[in-house]
């Protein structure tokens, strides 16, 4: 990969990231103005509080960090914090102050207190710290250094412009007696909000102006020539290409004691052949029988048999270096996939350089996959590149030329769900709901279904060293599912993702296309059988080889054009079929009939 097309995209990853933050704090500091206006505090919900003491008291009041506001700052600007309470004994009257802490701390030397140390809502919890003491206070609302008091029979409510310095909030009864038990709330407003929110919004739409281009230059880079090219950075070696879109995945012959889509070790390692598949045609279909569907999107597998028992304990954590690529990866998959939403509406066409860029990032996600969680299915570690490679595991999805504009404002939402519905079912957890503390909350319980025979998979491999092969064959087709509708809702294709398993390593895409058995042989049909060669030449030029010898030899049973050299082609018919004479190339030289293919 290209390192300065990396380097963009990483720069412009971190900064979108800190755009969004930056937006998200606006939306909250925008809302909490709001929440604010005409004069209006936000409020906490009113809670009780109580000391077998003469007095509540809180050992801070620095609402603002760094120990209060400064000197210099206007108090309308900071803005004020409110207090509301009221005394749970009807008899009484209560006492609300604020005062300096030093002064607090005189008043109360040597009384027996209650400090509020913290408090937590939604459930409701105080915690409080006892100060012994044995004086008697003297009476609240005739000391003179309180900075603003509140007191009376019923409710009392007390405001207070924010001040520097440090503070303090002292509840008691009136007539200061023992002990205390008050319903409060505490609210606050400034009107520093509306200038953050302003802040907040201007500096989170700048980094996303400079990280999203950054993104888009960088996936572009990245995706342009194609992911499926090989050669330098991309893990495959010159001439060892895998198949390409359409075309079969190449494998070798058998190697002992192995089964269909195992690792071939007998092959050179760098060989896209190192994965055996089952040799031959493998689907011959007679006239009007049904052929497996295929999907654009091609999702493909393959066993190793010599899993070691122990390493899937642990490929979560030597796989931590390919989360960390592929938080970023992903992040950048979503920037591109809008952009590519709008490209989709405007011109019907998904930009090529962007798309192969989007299918390396989901193929890379699937290579981490196969390896450490969703199907543990080799022990190769994966490569840090985005191009298809000779690695086990490979993803690919056929480029679409045109796409439809109107579907790309309802695939990726509303006509997934169906599909959504049932991956959620497959990747997540179940939930439960629990009354907890006064109020019900949802907890997550086990595994998703995926994980759970992933797991099954596991264990067993460690007891008995062996990966059973409908387990394998079965993570397979769910994975296969999964990213069909990965590469659907990332408005890949308008293709519609089947309802159906096709389980097992090969993807049905990935294979030959069936051939055509035709009509039972000596019927006047097409005979396949191999050809016998070399044969004499028929034409008047002598004897020469025939072209094509010791390849398949195609053509009717009977009289007719033998395709593939000029003599006789002796096939499982009934007799051999002469062809006709070509002329010669010259004395000597090969002989080519009409019917005749190199």
């Amino acid at each position: 990969m290209k390192a300065g097309r990396i380097v963009m995209l990483v720069i412009g990853s971190l900064c979108a990231l800190v755009g969004l933050g930056l937006l998200a704090g606006a939306g909250f500091a925008g809302w909490v103005n709001y929440q604010q206006r005409d004069g209006r505090y936000f409020i906490t919900p009113s809670a009780p509080f109580s000391g077998n003491s003469y007095a509540l008291t809180t050992p801070r009041l620095d609402l603002m960090t760094g120990g209060g506001v400064d000197d210099g700052v206007p108090v309308d600007m900071a803005g004020s914090v409110l207090l509301r309470g009221s005394s749970t004994d009807p008899g009484k009257e209560i006492f609300i102050g604020i005062a300096p802490r030093a002064d607090v701390a005189t008043y109360l030397a040597g009384v027996r207190r209650t400090e509020i140390v913290d408090v937590r809502f939604n459930p409701f919890r105080a915690q409080y710290r006892e100060v012994a003491g044995s004086q008697i206070p003297s009476n609240p609302a005739q000391q003179t250094f309180w900075a603003a008091t509140a007191t009376g029979p019923g409710e009392q409510e007390l405001t207070w412009d924010l001040r520097s310095g440090s503070w303090a909030v002292v509840v008691m009864n009136a007539d200061a007696t023992s002990p205390v038990s008050v319903n409060l709330q505490a609210g606050a407003r400034t009107d520093l909000l509306l200038p953050v929110f302003i802040g907040l919004l201007i500096g989170g739409l700048v980094m996303l102006l400079i990280g999203v281009p950054l993104i888009v230059l960088g996936a572009v880079g990245l995706g342009r020539g194609g992911p499926g090219q090989g050669g330098t950075g991309s893990g495959v070696p010159p001439g060892h290409l895998p198949a390409q879109p359409g075309q079969p995945y190449p494998a070798g012959p058998y190697p002992p004691r192995a089964t269909p889509g195992q690792q071939n070790s007998a092959v050179p390692p760098g060989a896209v052949a190192a994965y055996a598949a089952p040799p031959g045609t493998p689907y011959p279909v007679a006239p009007g029988a049904t052929t497996p569907y295929v999907y654009p999107a091609r999702l493909h597998g393959y066993l190793d048999p010599n899993l070691s028992r122990w390493m899937w304990l642990v490929k979560w954590f030597l796989a931590i270096p390919h989360f960390i690529v592929l938080f970023i990866l992903w992040f950048a998959f979503g920037v591109v996939t809008i952009v590519a939403w709008f490209a989709i509406l405007f011109t019907a066409r998904y930009p090529r350089s962007l798309f192969n860029f989007s299918v390396g990032v989901i193929r890379w996600n699937w290579r981490v996959a196969f390896y450490a969680f969703s199907a543990i299915g080799t022990d190769v570690y994966p490569p840090f590149t985005l191009a298809r490679t000779d690695y086990p595991a490979d993803f690919d999805v056929d480029y679409p030329e045109r796409l439809s504009r109107g579907l790309v404002l309802v695939k990726s939402w509303l006509l997934a769900i169906p599909h959504l519905l049932l991956i959620s079912l497959l990747t997540g957890t179940a939930r439960t709901w629990e009354y907890r503390d006064g109020e019900w909350v949802q907890q997550g319980v086990g595994i998703s279904l995926l994980g759970l025979l992933v797991l099954i998979a596991g264990v067993i491999l460690l007891f008995t060293g062996q990966y059973q092969r409908g387990l394998f064959d079965l993570l397979l087709g769910l994975n296969r599912w999964i990213y069909r509708v990965i590469a659907y809702v990332a408005l890949m294709r308008d293709e519609y993702p089947p309802f159906h398993l096709d389980m097992g390593p090969v993807d049905p895409g990935e294979l030959p296309v069936p051939a055509y058995a035709g009509p039972a042989l000596g019927t006047g049909g097409p005979a396949v059988g191999p050809a016998v060669g070399p044969g004499p030449s028929a034409g008047p030029g002598g004897p020469g080889p025939a072209l094509g010898t010791g390849g398949p030899a195609v053509g009717p049973v009977g009289p007719g054009p033998a395709l593939g050299t000029g003599g006789p082609a002796p096939g499982p018919g009934p007799g051999p079929a002469p062809g006709p004479r070509g002329p010669a190339t010259g004395p000597g030289g090969p002989a080519t009939g009409p019917g005749g293919l190199p």
